[in-house]
């Protein structure tokens, strides 16, 4: 049963955000994982698990067309996906383990050139986000001089940057301590509240509370 987050915006006159019928990946041909349904309704959140190898972060990257993919139906605002993937690939943001950071680039530069490739406004308080991620004097530094949590750190500023609606997030708690990990649930709990949705994959419990919708992914048998 899908929960929606209080203060969230009202969809129910709108199509979902993103929805799937029989959805699943191929490889060789071969479906990757028994096929799911996916209704994903502006303001909500949708968690993807199953074990090491199950297809999760296959599925995320299959979506904007990284890899073979199987569905009765696919749509994204009520257009269809199977047909024309270019309105879901324009209002998705996707955050995966490589972190698309310019490792000579500062934080400021990474953020302003991964949102001017992405035909986003970057016209951004740069201090003050950095700040609110717990980068603060870190603007000007080159990201090769970050420690790991520092540089997911500096890539989740895209996310707090971007009006884009869908998230895709491949493990976005991956090498982030207690007080990173409530930088990302305060990020998707300001996404959610504008209206956005996001899909994220995770291996266990999730580290926040923010209430969600699990799909688990299971090899076919």
């Amino acid at each position: 049963m899908t929960t929606r987050l209080p203060n969230a915006s009202p969809v129910s006159s709108a199509p979902p955000l993103l929805s799937a019928t029989a959805l699943t990946c191929l490889r060789e041909d071969e479906a990757l994982f028994v096929p799911i349904d996916i209704a994903l309704a502006q303001g909500h959140l949708l968690v993807l698990e199953g074990r090491n190898g199950a297809g999760k972060t296959t599925l995320l990257r299959a979506l904007l067309g990284l890899h073979a993919i199987k569905a009765d139906s696919l749509h994204f605002r009520g257009a269809d996906v199977l047909r024309e993937r270019h309105a879901l690939c324009a209002g998705t943001l996707w955050l995966g383990h490589l972190l698309a950071l310019k490792g000579d680039l500062t934080v400021r530069e990474n953020l302003h050139y991964n949102l001017a490739i992405g035909d986003e406004d970057d016209a951004v308080d740069v201090e003050s986000l950095c700040t609110d991620l717990g980068l603060a004097g870190y603007e000007d530094t080159p990201t090769r001089a970050l420690s790991a949590g520092q540089r997911k750190r500096a890539a989740l500023a895209r996310l707090a940057a971007s009006r884009r609606s869908l998230w895709l997030l491949d493990e976005p708690f991956a090498n982030l301590d207690g007080p990173g990990m409530a930088v990302v649930e305060r990020l998707l709990e300001a996404h959610l509240a504008r209206g956005g949705g996001a899909m994220l994959t995770s291996h266990g419990v999730l580290p926040i509370t923010l209430p969600a919708t699990t799909v688990r992914l299971e090899h076919p048998r």
